[in-house]
């Protein structure tokens, strides 16, 4: 191969990865502001249904566009929770559960849980309150990271029986389930409204009971 036809080949393979990158990136851009627009539209009207169309609106594209980057109103309100879900605390979260000493896992990871339930308190509560009158679109993504949820604390409880480090008596469902109600959302709120809790208050009481409760 000649040197002027390599040299040709080279440029049209770099310019293919830079279309490429350009195109990643206008995606990426899209999807966050479609994102946004779903997030300010339940913080904006909490009580009110909400709408492909009008979402896609708020966003500046069109509605088969939504389609197109989520699959259906479900993936979408999916999306949104899986990106509240993996903002604030998710670092904490996971580095929580790469820690060797089970105990601390379950620490970390609970006042991990709280960091992220309070970043976006408002739209939580929101979503929640959605999921019962939209139990196909809302009702669904919920149910899937509630799954989700409900494996890991299953996981965590069966960690701190195989270390040994359960009270007497305690087994690892009856910690996975005491784990499970702890670190939901639904705790998180009744503290934090119900009781008017800082963020850190409230990560106090959740972890000291589960050590009081769980461990040895």
């Amino acid at each position: 191969m000649g040197s002027a036809r390599l040299t040709t080949l080279c440029r049209s393979r770099s310019r293919r990865r830079y279309e490429q990158r350009l195109r990643a990136e206008a995606a990426g851009e899209t999807r966050r502001r479609i994102l946004d627009a779903l997030y300010d539209r339940l913080r904006e009207a909490p009580a009110d249904p909400v709408s492909v169309d009008e979402v896609a609106r708020t966003a500046r594209v069109a509605r088969s566009t939504v389609y197109l980057v989520f699959g259906s109103r479900s993936g979408l309100f999916d999306a949104l929770t899986e990106h509240l879900f993996r903002g604030a605390g998710w670092d904490s979260i996971l580095e929580a559960f790469r820690h060797p000493d089970a105990r601390e896992t379950l620490r970390r990871g609970l006042a991990g849980g709280v960091q992220m339930y309070a970043a976006h308190h408002d739209v939580l509560r929101i979503l929640n309150s959605m999921a019962k009158l939209d139990p196909d679109g809302v009702g669904q993504a919920l149910a899937r990271s509630e799954r989700h949820r409900a494996a890991s604390m299953a996981r965590l409880a069966g960690r701190l029986a195989q270390q040994g480090v359960l009270r007497a008596g305690v087994t690892p469902d009856y910690a996975a389930h005491l784990i499970w109600l702890l670190a939901s959302f639904d705790t998180y709120d009744s503290l934090a409204s119900g009781r008017g809790l800082s963020p850190q208050a409230t990560a106090d009481v959740l972890v000291h009971t589960a050590e009081r409760a769980l461990l040895a």
